[in-house]
């Protein structure tokens, strides 16, 4: 295990998975009574399932807005205490380090 690196542990789900695998290991069919305009279809049928999706208009979220700006990826090392402190000032520290670096190349501080 890499340095740093915290062990996880599975967060419960909620979902009964042993039930699941004994229903999928029966290839059980999904239970389905139709009501009047409730169920869009048998799931347990294939050419209706398939009539569903052929008909279905899948629409996606926004998203992330698309970046005027693309930056290169960087892979750095750097001691780990440094790494810490940055850490340590919450969300958004590599944008503060890359305001650090900025202003250093401003500065003249580093020559290129």
């Amino acid at each position: 295990m890499r340095a740093g690196k915290k062990p996880t542990e599975p967060k419960p789900t909620g979902t009964n998975w042993q039930r699941v695998k004994n229903e999928t290991a029966a290839d059980a069919a999904v239970a389905h009574a139709p009501t009047a305009d409730a169920d869009p279809y048998d799931p347990n049928d294939p050419a209706a399932v398939a009539a569903f999706w052929a008909s279905a208009n899948i629409k996606r979220g926004p998203g992330r807005p698309p970046s005027t700006l693309t930056r290169p990826t960087l892979n750095m090392r750097s001691d780990a205490d440094v790494l810490a402190a940055f850490k340590a000032t919450g969300p958004g520290w590599q944008t503060r380090i890359n305001a650090l670096l900025r202003d250093a190349v401003t500065r003249g501080a580093v020559k290129g």
